[in-house]
């Protein structure tokens, strides 16, 4: 099984961000635990601040992977886009939040992911990846 994860705007900063909201774990540290647990997946990991570079790998992906893990971070609620790009590959696409947006800013509460994608885990901190591959994993068996 081969998977992506992606990463939006400002994940890059995971240890040193609102470590009361996201931790104080990088996510290069979490991901090299996630590699090390799950030794029978390939992973691969992408992160940009830039929309349009997420909507183009997100389109690279498609048939190149059996899943999508995707945290869009903010353009989870203002990007059309990204939407639009999930809309339009076959690959399934899981969105994962690492706090539960419903219990954040009213702003954090619309999902442009959402209604394309095949599933959605948030408010597990890091765990809400590990789920979501579980779920690709169990999709499979």
């Amino acid at each position: 099984m081969k998977l992506l994860v992606i990463n939006g705007p400002n994940l890059n900063l995971l240890g040193k961000r609102e470590p009361e909201i996201y931790g104080n774990q990088t996510f290069e540290e979490f991901f090299e635990d996630l590699q090390s647990r799950f030794e029978a997946v390939t992973l691969s990991y992408f992160q940009s601040n830039i929309e349009g570079e997420l909507i183009t790998k997100i389109q690279e992906a498609d048939d190149g992977y059996d899943g999508i893990i995707l945290n869009a971070g903010a353009y989870t609620h203002t990007s059309i886009g990204i939407g639009d790009a999930i809309k339009a590959i076959s690959t399934p696409v899981i969105e994962v939040h690492i706090s539960n947006t419903f219990g954040r800013e009213e702003f954090r509460h619309q999902s442009y992911i959402s209604p394309n994608a095949h599933g959605v885990i948030l408010g597990f901190g890091m765990q809400s990846y590990i789920l979501a591959l579980q779920s690709f994993i169990n999709d499979k068996a």
